[in-house]
């Protein structure tokens, strides 16, 4: 078996199974080329791009898989709104790296990239280039100028991102994109909607629902963001009816519904407090949750209080009350109902503040089904703009943020005003202008999830979550709490909501095609399904006489992403590619598309066809400023791609977004994290400088000969890092397969720096000096081209200009790195007990490098002696076997491994006085009497002890020293280290011979002339004349 050269590519497994392949074509000979002195990743970037560009890698490497087994890849589409940020570098290098691995696996690879370009992210964003504020100015305007103005801005921007992914060498059909925009793609979101419909799943009602004042249109709730807002918080008073002396208090952080009230909501079994407080010479009294009475009076300045009353919440339901603004609002007076200004039961009523809900059905969802239950009207004067209407009475033309203030004067006057504070919480916002949302009472159309929100839970259940909780905990949270989808919009670019409706008898219907609009009149084939032209078409009714003309509305943008599987495949106007690819096998997006596109794609999927329309789903985190907060340019903390790409290149930054964290962790960004990886990519450049520099000049070539010439000259350390090799492959395959990529990229770092870099290449540095076609040196470079081969396939997916490169120098048979088969690992050349007696080795290595520079012993001055008396057998075996590869890495003559009773060859005998011993005897002569015995032979008085005493000659008296004022042991010579370790106790013998000293300066010359031909930029082959100058003695 070939223990090196390229893996074979006929098979490649995925799990157990065994893949078909495409044919790869043979492109040339191989011939190694010597890679450039240094690694320059902007223009080694440049040249791969150009070279990808001008062989048509991309295409023939798709051409090359078409008859592998099919891979369905859903690019999540992003809005065409502006430049990529670095979430949409981690966002398309995650799609680019698993794309480029499944291809390598021999899969036909789906990966047509796609765009949203409708909805409020680009009018939005015309509407600035515009100067256009709010919707009047668009009708001014015309909605034809403003609509084709949207076309243009979506469309040019989608080139300029095309090209800024492109930079990012992101290998996706960037020819064939698919564009929400093309009546293709707007068929197959009405054939969705006609097929719901038929299922009696599309319907219009009044609801109260999200809606931007700004943008003047109902939002879906993963079109409203949250954030910060700093708002009143006032305790209201609502006086009960009959009861002078006797209210309900209520806490609210909106006060501009307060004009919309109508009922107040308890919980029916929280008990409720009647409170009494002082009120002038008089009392009142103030019914409240009895567990929050002392919060509550502490807010309202109040310390003498008695509770004198309690009741459950459902003893209080039916008491009436007055509204306390009802002088300002003549709708409050005139309002009539069995419910209407009374306390209503309610069990979504939480155990917080007052316990009592102030309810205005009008201006929330829990409100408005409470109303619906009760009989109540949905009350909301409010306009689309956000203004009072003339139902609001004195309120009336003031928008209602802007009311705020005089409405708690107002309740300040009518003695209504318990306590006033502010409140800083998160608040929705509209996810393109930034307004503030309300909730306001409008019709409109929705998609009655409710009925499908079971099988979306199962197929939540069903499809494969990374990581788990991704589906497990966050996907079936969103889902099991849906309501129906309000799928209408009251805005111009977007995909047309397909309902006609009949002027005269307003029987509607659902138009699942263009076709459905042949026989309408102001229809033209191949017309732009788009308004204002589709606002022209009218259909004759079904039902009666009358025209039917379309409901003015867009469809929620959301549902555009949501059908994209399906429409990107041509469906349902083309069968036989949905039939081949669809559902998708695979996608991946950020968190936010919890309620974003997983959410939309998981609705419409089941909708359409009881299903959600994937397999896998892979969720990645943010990548948040080096604050660690959320990248904005008016924090800061923005840090655009290209500043990056600037200093460090395109696959440092991918290698970086890629290994640093779980790709579901949020990132911090650090730029310091985008030099570590381009220094990782630089050292493994290096080697490849290293190797390439040495095979072009002996004219290695890796595919000459058998293996068997090359086998029997294999060392320990060829065989170490082929099997590390293997293990490598077998590390990232399981982290692949996981979508643990961080784990993988990390694996391969660790490979490049401690196994090759730091280890193979120092063990080998010398084999490649020889000048002959030396065995063992080719057996060294077939190990380095097959290490340095290996990575560039590794790295292939990851970083996929450096592995061309790498591959390019190497090999280059075949057209591109890509086009190659996924390694795979080969069991026999696995050895683990080969690894584990080198990386004993390595561990000692290490330890002899510390006690060196704690000795004053550079690596370059060679040691006399190691010795090692090793704590396990393991150890012994591991010295034994690699004697010379410990020997040269710690640069020492000689190694004695030493059994568990063996000494130190050097060990000597010393004498430890005992002072106190000593002094009972002798007195003030103990402290010159112990100095004295530590400088004599301890041989000496070792042997005198076995006689008896050691006789000391002090002061002209003979003294007379035992073994009771002294003790003898072994000891150490000054100039040797010992030091401890889990493998044993190492004896560094750091004496120096006139011999080593001799060598060690030759080898600091060596360095020396070393380091002034890199000064001089010389090559390897470049000869030159040295001229030594020395003192005598050198």
């Amino acid at each position: 078996m070939l223990l090196y050269g390229w893996p074979d590519r006929s098979t490649a497994s995925r799990g157990e199974e065994e893949v078909s392949r495409g044919p790869i074509p043979r492109e040339g000979a191989a011939m190694i080329k010597q890679a450039e002195k240094s690694y320059a990743p902007l223009e080694v970037e440049r040249q791969v791009q150009e070279f990808w560009s001008r062989t048509k890698a991309y295409q023939k490497t798709v051409a090359a898989r078409e008859t592998g087994e099919d891979f369905y890849f859903g690019d999540g589409p992003p809005f065409t709104t502006g430049s990529i940020h670095l979430g949409q570098v981690l966002n398309k290098t995650i799609k680019d790296l698993v794309v480029r691995y499944h291809r390598m696996r021999g899969y036909h690879v789906r990966d047509q990239p796609g765009y949203d370009m409708h909805g409020l992210p680009i009018e939005v964003q015309v509407e600035k280039t515009l100067g256009i504020t709010n919707k009047k100015e668009i009708e001014e305007l015309g909605i034809e100028k403003f609509v084709n103005t949207c076309r243009t801005f979506a469309t040019d921007l989608l080139q300029k991102m095309t090209a800024q992914f492109q930079s990012l060498g992101i290998w996706l059909d960037w020819d064939r994109p698919y564009m929400t925009i093309r009546n293709e793609f707007i068929e197959a979101a009405w054939w969705t909607l006609k097929h719901a419909h038929e299922r009696e799943w599309v319907y219009e009602a009044l609801r109260s629902i999200q809606w931007c004042s700004r943008c003047e249109t109902a939002l879906a709730d993963a079109e409203v963001e949250y954030a910060d807002e700093t708002d009143p918080s006032i305790y209201v008073k609502f006086g009960v009816a009959r009861k002078p002396n006797e209210s309900l208090l209520i806490w609210t952080t909106t006060p501009w519904t307060l004009p919309a009230n109508l009922a107040i909501a308890v919980h029916p079994e929280f008990q409720y407090a009647k409170v009494q407080v002082p009120h002038g010479k008089k009392s009142e009294y103030i019914w409240v949750m009895e567990s929050a009475v002392p919060d509550i009076m502490a807010r309202g300045g109040i310390t003498k209080y008695s509770v004198v009353e309690t009741k459950k919440g459902s003893d209080l339901v039916g008491l009436a009350y007055l509204h306390p603004l009802r002088t300002k609002l003549p709708y409050q007076k005139a309002v009539k109902g069995e419910w209407v200004h009374k306390v209503v039961s309610s069990e979504t009523v939480v155990a917080e503040y007052t316990g009592l809900v102030h309810s205005a059905p009008g201006h929330g969802p829990e409100d408005f089904e409470l109303g619906q239950k009760l009989g109540l009207p949905a009350f909301s004067p409010v306009d689309a703009r956000g203004r009072f209407t003339d139902d609001a009475g004195a309120y009336a033309g003031q928008s209602v943020r802007e009311a705020n203030p005089r409405i708690v004067a107002d309740l300040r006057a009518a003695h209504a005003l318990f306590a006033e504070e502010t409140i800083v919480h998160a608040y929705g916002h509209c996810w393109r202008c930034k307004t503030p949302i309300l909730f306001r009472a409008t019709v409109q159309w929705f998609l009655k999830v409710a009925d499908v929100k079971p099988k979306m839970v199962e197929e939540v259940g069903r499809v494969t979550w990374f990581p788990d909780w991704a589906g497990s905990a966050r996907q079936l949270d969103w889902t099991s709490n849906l309501r129906d989808w309000c799928i209408s919009r009251q805005r111009y670019w977007g995909i047309p909501l397909p309902i006609w409706r009949c002027v005269k008898c307003t029987h509607w219907t659902v138009v699942g095609s263009a076709d459905g609009l042949r026989k309408a009149q102001g229809y033209m084939d191949g017309m732009d399904l788009h308004r204002p032209d589709i606002d022209r078409v009218v259909l004759p009714c079904e039902k009666c006489d009358g025209e039917m003309r379309r409901v003015p509305d867009t469809v929620d943008v959301w549902f555009d992403s949501g059908v994209s599987s399906w429409a990107s495949l041509g469906y349902p106007a083309r069968e036989d590619e949905f039939r081949r690819w669809w559902p998708q096998d695979w996608i991946v997006e950020g968190p936010d598309q919890t309620r974003g596109w997983f959410s939309s794609q998981l609705a419409a999927g089941v909708v359409a066809f009881d299903r959600a329309p994937y397999d896998q789903v892979l969720m990645h985190g943010w990548v948040n400023g080096p604050d660690g907060r959320q990248m904005h340019k008016s924090l800061g903390n923005y840090i655009e791609p290209e500043t990056v790409i600037s200093k460090f290149g395109v696959d440092p930054l991918r290698f970086y977004v890629i290994a640093v964290n779980a790709p579901w962790d949020d990132i911090t960004f650090q730029e310091e994290g985008v030099r570590t990886a381009h220094r990782t990519l630089n050292i493994l450049w290096n080697v490849l400088r290293f190797a390439t520099t040495y095979m072009v000049l002996d004219r290695f070539d890796p595919f000459a000969g058998d293996s068997t010439s090359v086998e029997g000259h294999l060392r320990p350390e060829d065989h170490w890092l082929l099997s590390r090799l293997e293990g490598l492959k077998k590390t990232v395959n399981v982290e692949m397969t996981t979508y643990n990529l961080h784990r993988a990229a990390r694996a391969v770092e660790s490979f490049i720096l401690d196994d090759l870099s730091r280890w193979y290449v120092k063990l080998v540095r010398g084999r490649t000096w020889t000048e002959t076609d030396d065995p063992d040196k080719l057996a060294a470079y077939h190990v380095l081209f097959e290490a340095l081969s290996t990575l560039a396939l590794l790295l292939a997916p990851v970083t996929p200009h450096i592995a061309e490169a790498i591959y390019q120098r190497l090999d280059g048979r075949r057209l591109s790195v890509h086009m190659l088969d996924w390694p795979k690992v080969r069991e026999p050349q696995l050895r683990p007990e080969l690894e584990r007696s080198m990386l004993i080795v390595q561990e000692l290595v290490e330890v002899v490098s510390k006690e060196r520079q704690k000795g004053g012993r550079k690596l370059r001055w060679p040691l006399k002696l190691i010795a090692v008396r090793t704590a396990t057998p393991e150890a012994a075996e591991a010295l034994a076997a690699l004697r010379s590869i410990f020997l040269d890495q710690v640069n020492a003559k000689d190694l004695a491994i030493l059994g568990s009773t063996e000494e130190f060859p050097g060990t000597i005998v010393v004498a430890k006085p005992d002072l106190a011993a000593i002094g009972k005897t002798y007195k003030a002569l103990a402290p010159k009497i112990v100095k004295l015995l530590e400088v004599r032979p301890g041989e000496e008085i070792r042997r005198a002890f076995e006689r008896g005493s050691y006789a000391l000659q002090v002061e002209g008296q003979t003294l007379s020293i035992d073994s009771s004022m002294a003790r003898v042991e072994k000891g150490l010579p000054p100039e040797v280290a010992r030091v401890e370790t889990p493998h044993g106790e190492v004896y560094l013998d750091l004496r120096v011979t006139p011999e080593l000293q001799a060598e060690a300066y030759a080898r600091e010359l060596i360095r020396r002339i070393q380091q002034m031909r890199k000064d001089l930029d010389l090559e390897v082959d470049d000869f030159i004349a040295t001229v030594i100058k020395t003192d005598k003695e050198l």
